[in-house]
């Protein structure tokens, strides 16, 4: 998923010595229950659909409010990339060779309007992921029987023999067109979430749909404010799945300046900051508030997507010339440094499935970067043709983006292009690079995981399912589709259902296929440093879902 955060650090030796360490402590303690979580950002993320947010930022938040059949376990460490049961009381094994599951749902759970959750709402809300044009309906949920003419007319989907409701048994039933061993997974992102059958079949914007989990979001000015507060009708069903949360509010301000942000926490004004600190108050954080600074790894990447469709980068040999020319060494001090990111040239993160080191573009090619070859960039760069071609680079405002656009631009122009820098808003920054309506030729931004497979990397980004033009929910940004390519993810996916070990050699080899095709610019991968107040207890990151707000507490 978009994070659209960026992480920096370049007093690092100050971090190091500091010890900072993300640690957890999940027991209950009934006496930390109470008062109100101060978050601050310099933005808002979009929508509160659930169905269509596709951003970190706002994925944490939906966790706390909205639920669906099955989730990842509310923990820290290796576990938080666990499957539980959530609305469903068990997870079911497979029928059919893979191409059915029947869920039994929990009783006694109601939405925050009182209503009781039901099998119809599962099918309803399905038909309304269609409806709405979801980020990854074609490419996640397109397995679905039925899914096909949803996708072809959404307005009227369906997904007749599809998604079954049984109320008398208290089941709903999903048949596939093929066995998917990644279909779990996708039930347990906010995408998968229930929502009663009322729902309006269009973007929710600034509305927040009815909460099943601990927390309903009573008021949202995306230029503002946020605000949680406890939902009514919670009653915990699984500690594993949605436990109680400790705070009775969560208040998240939006607008506040990375350097007030920081001064904020420092002076527990806020409890905890969403963007980067700026890199000349590192020292100052790390020396006096070590305890309140924790990094953890990320199973993410930053990339600048060139769009293969149109000039100059629908030329391959341009989009080499710039993965030779660009030093991954300056993105990552850019970012904080060594210590805070890795240089990647290819699409999956390292510790994740699939990954096998790989790196071409660079002066010594093998399985890490070590420096750009700009003699190969220039012979690739004449070859092209597309010298003096004009080239905007895409960025938002947040944060080190603005600083690798910058850096980026230097880059093209280097090799001959005629390149400017775009910066727009973080509020639409990254929907506005997705819609070919806009004519992106360049644009940074960065990709999260959705959960622990290669495919949420490969498929999710650079499948031709994953291209919708003139749509602001198409990942793929660079429109990178390949016949070949997609028959080999195909394939991948099918041998995952009996070979996983398999299958991750396939993803292996898509990667450097993919790799070599170039449609990015492959930067770095990041980790994440999270600064919290004083005040602040319990300190729970989950690897799908980051900080677990529902699992802090405020002394």
């Amino acid at each position: 998923m978009s994070m659209r955060k960026n992480l920096r650090g370049p007093v690092l030796a100050a971090l190091a010595a500091a010890g900072v360490a993300s640690a957890s402590n999940m027991a209950r303690a009934d006496n930390h229950i109470g008062g109100t979580l101060r978050l601050t950002a310099a933005s808002a993320a979009g929508t509160l659909d659930p169905q269509i947010n596709y951003t970190s930022q706002f994925w944490s938040l939906l966790v706390l409010t909205n639920d669906g059949l099955l989730t990842f376990k509310r923990t820290s460490g290796p576990d938080s990339n666990t499957l539980v049961p959530d609305l469903a009381v068990a997870i079911p094994q497979p029928q059919d060779g893979g191409k059915t599951y029947t869920f039994t749902l929990r009783k006694g759970i109601k939405f925050s309007n009182g209503q009781d959750v039901t099998p119809d709402d599962v099918v309803a809300s399905f038909q309304r992921l269609f409806k709405v044009s979801s980020p990854n309906a074609g490419s996640w949920y397109n397995v679905i029987v039925g899914a096909d003419a949803c996708l072809q007319t959404p307005a009227s989907c369906t997904l007749a023999g599809g998604v079954v409701a049984n109320d008398s048994a208290n089941t709903v039933t999903f048949h596939l067109t093929q066995p998917d061993p990644e279909f779990l997974y996708k039930l347990a992102t906010p995408f998968g979430d229930v929502l009663p059958p009322d729902t309006p079949a269009h973007d929710l914007g600034t509305t927040a749909a009815a909460a099943t989990g601990p927390y309903m979001i009573t008021s949202y000015d995306p230029q503002k404010q946020l605000v949680m507060q406890r939902n009514p009708y919670f009653k915990a069903w699984s500690q594993d799945a949605q436990p109680p949360g400790y705070v009775d509010k969560i208040v998240y301000n939006f607008g506040a300046k990375p350097e007030d942000e920081v001064t904020a926490v420092e002076n527990g004004d806020a409890d905890w900051m969403f963007d980067a600190p700026p890199p000349d108050r590192l020292a100052e954080m790390a020396s006096k508030y070590p305890k309140q600074i924790h990094i953890n790894q990320m199973l993410a990447i930053y990339y600048a997507a060139m769009n293969v469709n149109l000039p100059p980068f629908n030329n391959k040999d341009a989009r080499l010339a710039v993965n030779y020319a660009f030093n991954r060494r300056a993105a990552v001090n850019i970012y904080g440094g060594p210590r805070l990111a890795v240089p990647s040239c290819q699409i999956l993160p390292p510790n994740f499935p699939g990954y096998e080191p790989y790196c071409p573009y660079t002066k010594t090619p093998g399985t890490t970067w070590t420096a750009p070859d700009m003699n190969k960039a220039m012979q690739y760069m004449k070859a092209s043709g597309q010298a003096g071609q004009k080239v905007t680079v895409i960025t938002d405002d947040q944060n080190v983006n603005p600083a690798l656009g910058t850096y980026l631009v230097s880059v093209l122009n280097q090799l001959g292009f005629k390149a400017t820098l775009k910066i727009i808003s973080g509020d639409i920054e990254f929907t506005y690079i997705q819609n070919t309506n806009n004519h992106v030729q360049i644009s940074i931004t960065d990709w999260y995981q959705d959960y622990p497979a290669a495919s949420d990397f490969i498929n999710v980004l650079l499948s031709c399912g994953s291209f919708h033009p003139g749509s602001d929910a198409s990942v793929n940004i660079s429109g990178f589709c390949d016949k070949n390519i997609d028959a080999q993810i195909h394939q991948a996916l099918v041998t995952a259902v009996s070979d996983p070990k398999a299958a991750n050699k396939q993803w292996a080899q898509l990667d450097r296929e993919i790799t070599d095709q170039a449609p990015w610019v492959s930067m770095f991968t990041p980790k994440q440093l999270n600064f919290v107040s004083s005040r602040v207890g319990n300190f729970t990151f989950s690897d799908q879902f980051h900080l677990l707000f529902s699992q802090v507490w405020v002394q």
